[in-house]
């Protein structure tokens, strides 16, 4: 069972950037790629972006056009680059595996706080 491990979030003003990473215990490969959510209060857990096992990525409306999900197999690693950061997007960023069956049972980690102000 692969465990995922998320920083790279913090306080920025609206506009502002921030690169989260998904450090991966083992090999990161799976067969529904990976991806990116958030849970912000009072709301339900979102699909943010997701990288499928061949590279093709996919992007919430809210964020098209201002986050970029990447990958590095040989380090185990997903990334998510966050430009002009919006005050709704203030939430806790997760790693996990893509949108597929083999998130079923899988296991969340603590996640990565992005807060943007105002």
């Amino acid at each position: 069972q692969v465990q995922f491990v998320e920083s790279g979030g913090g306080l920025v003003q609206p506009g502002g950037s921030l690169r989260l990473t998904c450090a991966a215990s083992g090999s990161i490969f799976n067969v529904d790629g990976q991806a990116w959510y958030r849970l912000a209060p009072g709301k339900q857990r979102e699909l943010v972006a997701a990288i499928t096992s061949g590279g093709s990525t996919n992007y919430a409306d809210f964020v098209k056009g201002r986050f970029t999900i990447s990958r590095d197999n040989a380090k185990n690693t997903v990334y998510l680059q966050m430009n002009n950061l919006k005050p709704e997007d203030t939430a806790v960023y997760y790693c996990n595996r893509g949108p597929g069956l083999s998130l079923i049972g899988s296991s969340w980690g603590q996640g990565t706080q992005v807060t943007v102000s105002s």
